[in-house]
């Protein structure tokens, strides 16, 4: 047998016994004495996804969400009424700070956009709720410390949503790839993504509609001339938001490289790169980066290109893990393991679905099929954390991390490829005060940047 399909050696779902084994297959939570309080913060897309798959698996009494677009408010409004037991429409809020003072949620879900993830994030750990934080968690390397902080100081579980950690087929992969030994002495690991996926173009100007708050959406951020709804995928293209692909996409498979191989902080980090063919609209993020993430003997190097073809269309998003016995290539679709012996046998791995379990997956618009059950165990993952008094899996600490590697990459290609060594300690770049500076963005008044040992 020249390739080893696991599933089919196993006659049965290996992703079932992962699930088993972590103790998450139909838990009760000792803790529970009735439906979880849940507000969630950011009704779009991913926002919605997320509460839908916690509604899945908890016993769940939505008391709140919360949107600038009233519109795609009172949609999310509808739509949960017909996912929760109780059948009701939450209360509905433009404001977040309102809904945390008047619904007092025990569990908060923030889908924002990134620049308003620090700010809410902390707000809502100071009002006493456990929070389920959309990843990258800051835009900045302070508010990820000050994040951090407050989840510390306030004693609350925050699971980042950086749920391939949760991803049942990578789970398998890493422990009998990686945690048996079977690609021996591991010195490289390279992280991709391909996907022609930056919006860009020259929309004009035009008067804000009515229905939409575009001052509050905006926040902390730059008021850039609106130039149409902000929230459907255009936000991601402007740095002023977020830190594109490297923040968007870098920060998953880093993070799953990190996860496999027990790996903290980089000792340092280069990278380069710009805004090299795509230039005709206004997008401003990189369409073209490569960082190294240096660690002691080993290297995790990141390329994006958003033109062009992917040198392995098998892994476009992926990770890849090289040893001396062989690699482990890794996606939200797939794994394999390629040894460098010819007479040792390849395993794949295929990605579980519940299709079956969760029928209501199948109608649910722009749902990630392949996803679905990352994000369901991540979930559980998450409660049975606040229920035993552990750290999650994608606790915050984790999360921050992975966000602020990738944020220094972002100011290393803004200083011409200078490498950079930031000190946790200290939340500095020592001896360098102009990467020191760009640690903190500037906060558009009257908002106020958050400060660690401030919250």
């Amino acid at each position: 047998m020249n390739q080893l399909n696991r599933r089919d050696f196993l006659k049965g779902s290996s992703a079932l016994m992962t699930l088993a084994s972590f103790g998450l297959l139909g838990m009760d939570f000792k803790n529970q004495t009735g439906p979880i309080r849940v507000a969630l913060i950011g009704t779009g897309w991913y926002g919605k996804s997320d509460l839908f798959r916690l509604i899945q698996v908890a016993d769940v009494e939505v008391v709140g969400l919360c949107d600038p677009d009233r519109h795609i408010l009172e949609a999310a409004g509808k739509l949960v009424s017909e996912r929760q037991k109780s059948g009701k429409i939450p209360p509905l809020y433009e404001d977040y700070k309102e809904l945390l003072a008047k619904e007092k949620p025990e569990f908060v879900l923030i889908g924002s956009p990134d620049h308003w993830h620090a700010l809410m994030a902390i707000d809502a750990l100071k009002a006493g709720a456990h929070v389920y934080l959309q990843k990258p968690i800051s835009v900045d390397v302070i508010e990820g410390e000050a994040i951090l902080a407050a989840a510390r100081k306030y004693d609350r579980k925050v699971q980042i949503g950086t749920q391939r950690k949760s991803t049942p087929h990578l789970i398998d992969a890493k422990r009998e790839i990686i945690d048996t030994g079977k690609l021996g002495k591991i010195s490289h690991a390279e992280v991709c993504c391909y996907f022609h996926m930056r919006a860009n173009g020259n929309p004009p100007e035009e008067a804000v509609p009515d229905f939409f708050n575009y001052e509050l959406w905006t926040g902390p951020a730059p008021l850039r001339p609106y130039d149409g709804l902000p929230h459907i995928r255009w936000w991601r293209t402007f740095n002023e938001y977020g830190n594109g692909i490297m923040g968007d996409m870098c920060v998953h498979m880093l993070d799953t490289v990190r996860w496999m191989l027990k790996l903290g902080w980089p000792t340092q980090i280069t990278s380069t790169g710009g805004i090299l063919v795509q230039k005709e609209g206004k997008s401003n993020i990189a369409d073209t980066q490569t960082a190294i993430f240096e660690y002691p003997e080993l290297d995790v190097v990141w390329q994006h290109r958003t033109w062009g073809n992917a040198p392995d269309p098998e892994y476009p998003w992926a990770f890849k893990i090289y040893g001396e016995k062989g690699m482990l290539a890794g996606s939200t679709m797939q794994a394999d393991f390629i040894p460098v012996d010819a007479n040792e046998e390849k395993i794949h791995y295929d990605c579980f679905f519940e299709r079956e379990k969760y029928p209501e997956d199948l109608t649910e618009e722009r749902i990630e099929l392949n996803a679905a059950p990352a994000t369901r165990l991540h979930m559980q993952d998450w409660l049975k954390a606040i229920d035993t008094d552990t750290l999650p899996i994608a606790d915050v600490e984790q999360g921050h991390i992975s966000t602020a590697s990738c944020i220094l990459a972002n100011i290393s290609m803004e200083l011409g490829g200078k490498p950079l060594k930031y000190d946790p300690k200290t939340r500095t770049i020592p001896g360098d005060a102009e990467a020191t500076a760009k640690l903190r963005r500037p906060y558009r008044a009257p908002y106020i940047h958050p400060e660690p040992d401030q919250v």
